[in-house]
């Protein structure tokens, strides 16, 4: 598997954290990357830094968002954004390094929820 740094999704995971807001997510800390040759069914994932690494590195919480190029260049632009909306929804409010798992709590990560922020994305263009 091969993967590089991704400014395109980085400048794009930008825009989505300002129009929606996204006030607990540091933009400098998620870091964009494509990749080629995974055989994952997934479209993308995210990746955190656990806390014990943040200790053992002395450095802060980080995420990277990983698109897999085969499958996510070939979306539409509508669903590219959704799959990064449905990214960061896998951060917390805490931002600490830890990932919030699809369903947890009262917390479910379902297409309904990542609908509803498109929706509110697509207005904060338009305003």
């Amino acid at each position: 598997m091969d993967f590089e740094k991704a400014r395109d999704i980085q400048n794009r995971i930008n825009k989505i954290i300002a129009g929606l807001k996204l006030a607990h997510i540091k933009p400098q800390s998620v870091i964009c990357f494509r990749s080629w040759g995974s055989s994952s069914r997934a479209l993308a994932r995210i990746w955190s830094l656990p806390r014990i690494w943040q200790k053992a590195l002395d450095v802060p919480a980080h995420y990277a968002i990983e698109i897999l190029s085969e499958k996510f260049d070939r979306l539409s632009e509508e669903e590219k954004t959704k799959v990064l909306i449905h990214e960061l929804l896998h951060i917390p409010k805490t931002f600490s390094g830890a990932l919030r798992p699809h369903r947890t709590g009262t917390f479910t990560l379902d297409q309904r929820a990542v609908n509803k922020l498109y929706r509110e994305y697509r207005k904060s263009k338009r305003g």
